[in-house]
């Protein structure tokens, strides 16, 4: 396994660029797909969740807008209605790395969820939804529990390259 070759620091090193890039393609996927808009918006605006590595590892806090969409957020007095947090740094590579998929790594206990349980499902079918769209298909396969069936490549292309080049301009943005 590639987690068991990697050292601590490299593995962290990945997990923590993968949580800021999951964040802002969660963000960018509430704006862009339909379907992760429709989600979104069964969540209450104000309604923040996040995800981390416990104890002190990588995160990410997101908050829904009156737009229901999600935005990140850098609040450290914010306490989240719901967390998600991957109990090892190991197991966050694993999901990271694309070696277990998110409900895998649930029903392995490698997650805890802090907070309504049903939206910690709407969240992973956020999560999904946004992996099925950014990653080539071979590897979403082994991300998602399901693939998409609906899903055509010209959707795939199209949302995913406005994903991406939405994630590319937060950079920048954050930059200048």
């Amino acid at each position: 396994m590639l987690s068991s070759q990697l050292k601590p620091s490299l593995q962290q090193a990945y997990v923590t660029l993968m949580m800021d890039v999951i964040g802002r393609g969660l963000v960018m996927a509430s704006q862009v797909d339909a379907e992760v808009k429709k989600e979104i918006s069964q969540f209450p605006v104000g309604f923040s969740l996040s995800m981390t590595v416990f104890p002190h590892g990588p995160k990410f806090v997101a908050k829904v807008t009156s737009q229901q969409e999600l935005e990140l957020v850098n609040d450290e007095s914010l306490k989240p209605d719901l967390v998600i947090t991957f109990k090892h740094m190991k197991h966050a590579f694993l999901v990271f790395s694309f070696q277990e998929s998110t409900a895998r790594a649930f029903a392995n206990d490698r997650m805890i969820a802090d907070g309504d349980v049903s939206n910690a499902i709407r969240l992973v079918r956020c999560l999904n939804r946004m992996e099925a769209l950014i990653l080539p298909k071979v590897v979403a396969n082994l991300a998602v529990k399901e693939y998409p069936t609906d899903l055509s490549l010209k959707q795939k292309v199209q949302e995913a390259a406005n994903i991406y080049f939405k994630v590319a301009q937060s950079y920048f943005k954050r930059s200048v």
